[in-house]
């Protein structure tokens, strides 16, 4: 198996950085192949500009969405942002670890998300019969994508009734909006609860369980979400209503 990791944490003393080199440690000894890019080490610019948009003239500025692909398929994309496609290409899994910030990832690794999954590339592809490809489906069909993430709260706080909500709706936008999007699998999370109060005796409890979840990564089943291409869905892109009746929310965009 081949696993692109990629990190966002500003600290290279931190729980999570320990937790990525323990990661990587444990998919080497299984005979996996690693590669990584860690955002903050490598001065990664989140910043989409013009400069990932060659225009065509001074007076022919494209839309951002066409930009992006009239830029991947005349291989006109910088040079940091073609290399991250060539490791997503390389890798049949993904994992992207961050510490959540604000119920999101970090500004660094979103902008690693806008300027690397372009149209074109990612999504905005389409089948022989002219079809656009997207959720379950895309650019990235095929691969499969894994959250690792650490949060200060407790787990009950992050439960189905808890305060900051549930942990499975705020991570649907990467989970569904993102992976599911471009074709990748997500896999269910890895989620580190308390991480700001964490001790010796935590780090270690969290180290055996992620090398637990590398043990079993390459046959862990992913979330299981409905192809839009499946029939579930009209053409309103609505779920069709014999299929969870009554009710509303987004797990029932789960088969």
């Amino acid at each position: 198996m081949k696993t692109l990791w990629i990190f966002a944490h500003p600290e290279t003393r931190s729980l999570n950085a320990t937790l990525r080199d323990t990661g990587v440690a444990a998919l080497g000894e299984r005979g996996h192949e690693v590669r990584q890019s860690d955002l903050y080490a490598m001065g990664w610019k989140p910043v989409v500009d013009r400069e990932d948009f060659p225009a065509r003239n001074a007076q022919d500025r494209l839309l951002i969405g066409e930009a992006q692909e009239h830029a991947h398929h005349r291989g006109l994309l910088s040079p940091d942002v073609r290399a991250e496609q060539e490791k997503i290409a390389w890798a049949d899994t993904l994992v992207f670890h961050f510490p959540l910030w604000w119920l999101g990832p970090p500004a660094i690794l979103k902008g690693w998300f806008d300027r690397v999954l372009v149209q074109g590339f990612a999504f905005g592809v389409k089948d022989p019969h002219g079809r656009t490809r997207r959720y379950g489906d895309g650019g990235l069909a095929g691969k499969r994508a894994m959250v690792v993430t650490s949060v200060g709260a407790r787990p009950s706080s992050f439960g189905p009734r808890g305060i900051h909500g549930f942990v499975d709706d705020i991570l649907f936008p990467l989970h569904h909006g993102t992976f599911w999007y471009t074709g990748m699998a997500p896999l269910p999370p890895f989620v580190l609860y308390g991480a700001d109060r964490a001790g010796a005796a935590d780090a270690k409890k969290w180290q055996e369980q992620l090398r637990a979840r590398m043990d079993a990564l390459e046959t862990l089943a992913p979330l299981a979400y409905r192809h839009e291409a499946g029939g579930d869905y009209d053409a309103d892109l609505t779920l069709r209503t014999h299929l969870a009746p009554g009710r509303t929310g987004l797990d029932i965009h789960a088969a």
